[in-house]
């Protein structure tokens, strides 16, 4: 039995002071994985950095147990990066459930990645498990390429005595829509001693299935590459010394572990011929009393004068009561957000006394052109810089 969560007001104290669409955004911190991808002319060595961007992705995820405010409907997000070599636009485009798509392109016309995602929460007792519906497209224009994928479950474990810890489990699919490769990565549960924590494994594979190469690591840390026939032979021989050591121990009872398992070993064990495809940057030094941030996320919600003269009156760098609570006003961003829940309350109620129906701004409703899936598209102009008729929803 579970909870649908979505619905009920958390206290602020349990968030951390960013929007879901500015988490979202830190998909892009290893952009250069997509630009790599781009200067590569084999079709497999392109999936490795895809495989790479993909884990990539969620690995900010690790230990950051505040929950991101729900984004308001309406709400708009965008992000330059001169020095990493794209723009972002995100926008809420649906409230229940709640929806958020994005669209990021490469400054020099070489990507686009969009999606949407309606991260769909579900109460475990001990637990919050958020699984992030929606399909991720990756574009590599310069080889007229297109690849699609789904992020891994992640979960949220003691959420109401004892020490948070986060585990994201479940299996990617990553096509080439092009050739028909696949890249099929399992991110590993944790297990009952803590032996797979953060894994995550696969194989590439063309499109009759033949493995052309194996990709390990943990999603908190690093991927690798390797000849497949490597790998198994690695993998078995690892079984037979785990099943020598395990035939001296009895065998635990299988009920989640209350305490995070401590890594085996914290790193990765280099299997010898393997080629490194992704490392993490490691956190700042003050990132533990700053809600874990990475130095990408911190810089999320920088604001300046020249800024402010340009975005929308929809961004949620302009929104009170995360601004406040990154002040440390916690008083203020917990009566500010009950407000912009309440105003979202009311407006909503007006519009169906009307009988007007929300209209979405930036994105609209459309069949994903390579897997078919609803999903939402971006509707052009946001760059344009003219904006007019836009909801007062702070």
């Amino acid at each position: 039995m579970y909870k649908e969560l979505s619905k009920i007001t958390m206290p602020v104290i349990f968030n951390e002071p960013l929007s879901f669409l500015q988490r979202l955004t830190e998909y892009m911190e290893h952009t250069y994985l997509i630009h790599k991808a781009s200067s590569l002319s084999s079709t497999t060595e392109r999936m490795q950095c895809v495989a790479a961007f993909a884990v990539s992705a969620v690995a900010s995820q690790w230990e950051r147990t505040g929950k991101p405010f729900n984004p308001l409907l309406g709400e708009t997000y965008e992000l330059i990066r001169d020095d990493l070599g794209f723009r972002l636009l995100s926008e809420q485009v649906s409230h229940h459930p709640p929806i958020s798509a994005f669209y990021a392109e490469g400054l020099n016309n070489d990507f686009v990645f969009h999606g949407s995602i309606y991260p769909k929460l579900k109460f475990w007792g001990k637990s919050v498990e958020a699984e992030p519906k929606g399909t991720m497209t990756l574009e590599l224009l310069e080889h007229n390429e297109a690849y699609t994928w789904t992020n891994p479950t992640c979960c949220v474990h003691n959420i109401i005595v004892g020490k948070l810890w986060i585990e994201q489990y479940g299996n990617v699919e990553i096509t080439n829509h092009k050739t028909g490769e696949k890249c099929v990565l399992s991110f590993k549960p944790c297990g009952l001693f803590g032996k797979e924590l953060h894994k995550v494994e696969g194989y590439i594979q063309d499109k009759s299935k033949k493995k052309l190469c194996a990709l390990y690591g943990k999603w908190t840390e690093c991927l690798y590459s390797v000849d497949p026939a490597t790998f198994e032979a690695y993998k078995k021989n690892d079984k037979k010394n785990a099943e020598e050591k395990k035939s001296g121990k009895q065998v635990g009872n299988t009920e989640e572990p209350d305490e995070m398992p401590l890594p085996d070993s914290e790193s990765v064990y280099v299997i010898p011929g393997s080629i490194l495809l992704w490392k993490i940057t490691p956190r700042p030094p003050n990132s533990a009393q700053m809600y874990n941030f990475t130095s990408f996320a911190m810089a999320l919600n920088e604001l300046d004068k020249e800024m402010e003269s340009v975005i929308p009156k929809t961004d949620c760098r302009l929104r009170p009561d995360i601004r406040a609570m990154e002040n440390g006003e916690i008083d203020l961003a917990s009566e500010e957000k009950k407000r912009l829940e309440e105003k979202q309350r009311t407006a909503r109620k007006n519009r169906s006394k009307s009988e007007e129906d929300w209209k979405t701004r930036w994105f609209h409703q459309g069949p994903n052109p390579y897997t078919g899936t609803q999903d939402w598209l971006y509707s052009g102009n946001y760059w344009d810089r003219n904006y007019f008729n836009l909801p007062d929803i702070y």
